[in-house]
């Protein structure tokens, strides 16, 4: 009960400001509609089934790009952190296009892929890309060097030595990355569905802008708030179990 009130007490409190502030009128609702508002349009668009199938559309926008960004960056970054010639070839590259925010690729992935699902997922798949790419060639490169010349001095096998030795040592910093990176993810899902989509969360929200419906823009955040935390919650669990040897520092109570 302690620990429910201890994670309660300051979304509860930030509630009660916000309903105190849109009731004493110091707000106008056009702009910061009252939470009860906010509630009953959830429950419109919930109960008519438009949300749920926004938020199918965006969730499958989100696994592909994330999947993609996923796959690519832990093999390209595992090359980058074996191998040391492939390293100094690309790195110029990376370096290069990781300051690119992915809403300056929008001109291109329109040209490239049109304004269909493809142009979207790309977009989510640079957000993800790089936060994925860059923890794990840091989990590679900060593997125990110990256990390394210890490989070496048995003479065990390149691909023993990768599994064995090399993916124990940067299994934390890969699943930090895919936890940041899918957050990235559901941060353009906005922006990728600038690009003349009809359906989606992000669409929802820019849709409610038009509009001035200032409680679907709010409905729209908060539901993708909660899906991102959730994907979060998942990937927490998983780092959990494969990460057993692993004792986080909580702080002090």
């Amino acid at each position: 009960m302690y620990a429910f009130l201890i994670r309660a007490w300051l979304p509860v409190s930030l509630v009660l400001i916000w309903y105190a502030m849109s009731a004493s009128g110091l707000v106008t609702p056009l702009l910061l509609p009252n939470p009860v508002d906010v509630a009953t349009s959830a429950f419109s668009l919930s109960w008519s089934g438009e949300l749920f199938r926004h938020i199918c559309v965006s969730l499958l926008r989100v696994f592909e790009g994330f999947l993609l960004a996923a796959v690519l960056g832990i093999l390209i970054g595992s090359a980058i952190g074996l191998w040391a010639t492939f390293d100094k070839t690309v790195d110029w590259l990376l370096q290069t296009l990781k300051p690119i925010p992915p809403i300056g690729w929008f001109p291109l992935a329109v040209l490239w892929f049109g304004i269909g699902e493809v142009s979207k997922v790309f977009i989510i798949f640079l957000g993800a890309f790089f936060p994925i790419l860059i923890n794990v060639i840091d989990g590679i490169r900060q593997a125990d060097h110990r256990y390394i010349e210890l490989a070496k001095v048995y003479e065990i096998g390149w691909w023993k030595f990768f599994r064995k030795v090399i993916v124990p040592g940067a299994l934390p910093s890969i699943l930090t990355g895919l936890r940041v990176g899918i957050g990235f993810a559901w941060t353009c899902v906005v922006a990728a569905e600038l690009i003349a989509a009809e359906s989606g969360v992000g669409y929802l929200i820019v849709d409610a802008r038009q509009t001035f419906r200032a409680d679907v823009v709010i409905v729209g955040m908060l539901t993708i708030g909660l899906l991102g935390t959730l994907m979060d919650v998942a990937l927490r669990q998983l780092d959990a179990r494969l990460v057993k040897w692993r004792q986080p520092f909580r702080g002090a109570a």
